[in-house]
């Protein structure tokens, strides 16, 4: 759907000023929206999550550790697909307030495409760099959007999202490193092209959702705080938007409908986008790739 097809249905939960802000801007970050009680439920269930990651000595394809990470104090980078590890993951994702958000910059046809948990662990979780989402998981359109929400109260000594403002209307980088692996990550030259001092980061407290559209150009730095930094992700689109390549993050709720209904067209934007590796064949996580701890070949 087109923006302005968009513009013509009133919005629901974002006001008007709010709507256009995203389509301008490429991002939102909406103030305790969600209330004490969702999040007093996603906290204790990611406990229960994180009391599950103490078995694991490896990153696999559910938990994504930090090399230090112990049974006695685990330290993990990601969780990857909670809807699929956990019922409650999945009826936040679904019925919370989230897709209707999502619908009025969108549009009424709303699918799931993917989660994580990226939780910038205190003292020294790792940086996120400079990088786009959508060459991770093409489109036929750059209507996906994920929506972050913060668990617990973030200040800038957590490494909260940074993003340049506008960025989703301009290049699409290419992620692949000199050596033509994937980087997932803008190369250094592109990295030092962006203009830095415009960035806005995200701080925000608890409950509160953060929104970056797919193009959006963002990073994350270090978290040196002692206080960890729990940012559940989901990713929807509009429902006419269809994946080019595999979910590099499989769930068993992808390409769900989660407002209005299925489209009987697709909507193809003719602004090509890179593709990425053949994901059926494996995926560990973004930070893997960025930090370079993937064997090439």
């Amino acid at each position: 759907m087109h923006i302005n097809e968009i513009r013509s249905r009133p919005p629901r939960v974002l006001t008007e000023e709010q709507r256009e802000s995203y389509f301008e801007n490429g991002y939102l970050v909406l103030e305790k929206v969600i209330d004490d009680e969702w999040l007093r439920r996603l906290r204790e269930v990611t406990d229960e999550m994180i009391d599950r990651s103490r078995t694991v000595t490896v990153s696999d394809s559910v938990f994504d550790i930090e090399p230090d990470h112990t049974a006695a104090e685990p330290r993990l980078r990601r969780l990857s697909s909670p809807p699929d590890h956990h019922p409650l993951y999945w009826e936040y994702a679904a019925q919370s307030v989230m897709p209707d958000i999502v619908a009025d910059l969108v549009g009424p046809n709303v699918a799931f495409h993917h989660s994580k948990l990226n939780f910038k662990w205190s003292r020294g979780g790792a940086e996120v760099k400079w990088h786009q989402d959508i060459q991770y998981w093409p489109h036929t359109n750059y209507s996906p959007l994920t929506v972050g929400t913060y668990l617990y109260d973030c200040d800038m000594e957590q490494g909260p999202v940074g993003v340049i403002p506008g960025s989703h209307k301009g290049p699409l980088y290419d992620l692949y490193g000199p050596n033509g692996q994937w980087a997932g990550s803008l190369s250094e030259g592109d990295a030092a092209g962006l203009p830095a001092d415009k960035t806005v980061y995200f701080p925000a407290p608890a409950g509160s959702v953060t929104i970056h559209n797919c193009r959006m150009v963002h990073s994350s730095l270090r978290n040196e705080s002692a206080i960890a930094r729990p940012l559940l992700l989901n990713t929807y689109s509009a429902a006419d938007a269809l994946p080019y390549t595999p979910n590099p993050i499989p769930s068993r709720y992808s390409g769900t409908v989660v407002r209005g209904e299925r489209p009987r067209w697709s909507h193809t934007d003719p602004d090509p986008c890179i593709l990425p590796p053949d994901w059926s064949n494996g995926y560990i996580s973004l930070f893997a790739y960025q930090q370079n701890e993937v064997p090439a070949g």
